[in-house]
């Protein structure tokens, strides 16, 4: 699904992908935030279509844009295998090993007793601590 925001012109490329990470404090004031909020927080967009018109922005440098976005699906570690468009509830992965090259794969935020689907299976992940995890993506 597209969704019109608002994006930095630094960024506003056609084909950039960004991470939305959540609302600002300093933005309660303005009157496009609405428009700027309507995005998940800590989920990856990418940028289908640039449009014409710019605003002011007091927290972006420069002007913000108006883009259309496509959300894109949660890339992450699950603990049991799958097959491709199941529905699961995601269990949290307990992991501390910040050093392991999958931490981030591991700790994606995902929310609780939420369904979602499996979207792509990618691959058994090496896990340092041996569990036994698949590296899959996910859309809610």
């Amino acid at each position: 699904m597209t969704l019109v925001t608002l994006i930095g012109e630094k960024i506003a490329i056609e084909d950039n992908e960004f991470m939305y990470l959540g609302p600002n404090n300093d933005c309660k004031d303005c009157k496009l935030k609405t428009v700027c909020f309507n995005l998940k927080p800590g989920r990856s967009y990418k940028i289908k279509k640039v449009r014409d018109k710019k605003h002011n922005c007091k927290i972006h440098e420069g002007t913000v844009i108006v883009v259309e976005a496509e959300e894109l699906p949660i890339t992450t570690a699950i603990t049991e295998s799958y097959k491709e468009g199941e529905k699961t509830k995601i269990e949290k992965i307990d992991c501390e090993n910040i050093g392991c090259k999958n931490y981030n794969l591991c700790k994606v935020k995902l929310q609780k007793d939420k369904v979602y689907t499996i979207e792509k299976i990618f691959e058994n992940i090496d896990c340092p601590i041996e569990n036994k995890l698949y590296k899959v993506e996910l859309r809610d």
